[in-house]
């Protein structure tokens, strides 16, 4: 699987010869740095290990500091295992940039959706609101009776209820390549990718 982190820039258009207007998110693709290879013979398993952007060294525990000037690479913002990715012709220290990709893949990106805070059930699961006449009463945006009284006599596990809604992982696939500039690292996606702006995504085929 060939994979590279990113950072989501935003979402704009573009324009078909046809005149037909394409949704598109901006993504920050590299460069990532290999920080380190997985091997059937030591780690039963093959995978390159990929570091994007760069840590303040007071940040980084005094024993994984040792191991990235060991191998002598930067220590990276963020870091992710690429299994199954070739290993032919790499080594720790290379720059991956978004040359792998070309116009017309199909990637898999995957991000964390934007934090939304403890919401109600009407923003959270889409619940319909009651009508404001006949016998309501004060509460519009409740959730409604969440159970019977004597069967099951209890909350059904899973019940949509009020709560935590968003920061939550999100895998978006078949999100096709419509531009690719390998100078300034950006490629553009058809479609929107979870998360907010500035925010990091993986991006794999």
């Amino acid at each position: 699987m060939t994979g590279l982190i990113g950072k989501k820039i935003g979402m704009t258009q573009i324009f078909e010869p046809s005149g037909v207007v394409i949704p598109v998110t901006v993504i920050e693709l590299g460069p990532n740095q290999i920080t380190n290879l997985r091997t059937d013979e030591k780690n039963g398993y093959t995978a390159i290990c990929l570091g994007f952007g760069e840590k303040r060294e007071k940040l980084i525990p005094k024993p994984v500091l040792g191991q990235y000037k060991k191998a002598g690479v930067t220590a990276p913002r963020v870091e992710k295992e690429f299994r199954d990715m070739e290993l032919e012709e790499k080594k720790v220290g290379d720059i991956l940039k978004c040359d792998l990709f070309t116009i017309g893949d199909k990637v898999t990106v995957d991000g964390v959706s934007k934090g939304r805070g403890f919401s109600g059930v009407i923003k959270r699961h889409g619940f319909a609101r009651p009508k404001m006449t006949h016998g309501t009463h004060e509460f519009f945006r409740h959730g409604g009776s969440i159970g019977a009284h004597t069967d099951p006599g209890r909350v059904w596990k899973g019940k949509r209820m009020a709560g935590q809604y968003g920061c939550a992982s999100i895998r978006v696939k078949n999100l096709k390549i419509v531009r690719v500039d390998v100078d300034a690292n950006l490629i553009m996606v058809r479609g929107a990718v979870p998360g907010p702006n500035n925010g990091i995504v993986f991006v794999s085929k």
